[in-house]
């Protein structure tokens, strides 16, 4: 992503909602037996929203907050190649991600055999691991704020600036 594209998705709005985008997908592969060659369609559908997500929100009024960090996180995180992370932030990450990988074969098993135990746990994995991987980029984040000029400017408050108004537009539901 571009990092205006960045910027968007660290709008809180755009990271709750795009927690949306799994119960989609996963309800248009289940629902293909009821719909036939519509749930492609769904699915096509589901896909673009994950994709267009971090696109259509505004840049947020203030990264001061749980979702905003998550997302500024996450830029650190895939910037570690070029600066190093700190050594208690570099296996968690990646065991969550694999917990999450976990989630995703259970969850292909389900939709596969249309067995709702596995589909369930696989979704249940998939989210408490994207979760825990999200907290933990907050303090990555956190950690790394002011190690570069750049993280450092990612981080700002126009609250004060905008009043009530900016605060109601940045409050994810």
């Amino acid at each position: 992503m571009s990092d205006e594209t960045w910027e968007k998705h660290a709008n809180p709005w755009s990271v709750w909602t795009r927690f949306t985008a799994l119960p989609v997908l996963v309800a248009s592969i289940w629902s293909r037996v009821w719909i036939g060659p519509w749930a492609w369609g769904l699915t096509a559908l589901a896909i673009f929203w994950a994709w267009i997500n971090p696109r259509i929100f505004s840049k947020p009024v203030s990264t001061d907050n749980w979702a905003s960090k998550a997302v500024l996180g996450e830029r650190v995180w895939i910037n570690r190649k070029q600066i190093a992370v700190p050594e208690h932030h570099r296996l968690v990450p990646n065991l969550l991600s694999g917990f999450s990988g976990l989630g995703v074969l259970f969850l292909i098993w389900g939709l596969w055999r249309l067995e709702i135990w596995p589909a369930v746990l696989g979704a249940i994995l998939i989210y408490a691991g994207k979760v825990w991987f999200l907290d933990r980029m907050v303090w990555l984040y956190e950690d790394m704020k002011d190690s570069t000029k750049e993280y450092s400017r990612w981080l700002y408050n126009n609250n004060a600036e905008q009043g009530a108004e900016g605060d109601a537009a940045n409050r994810a539901p």
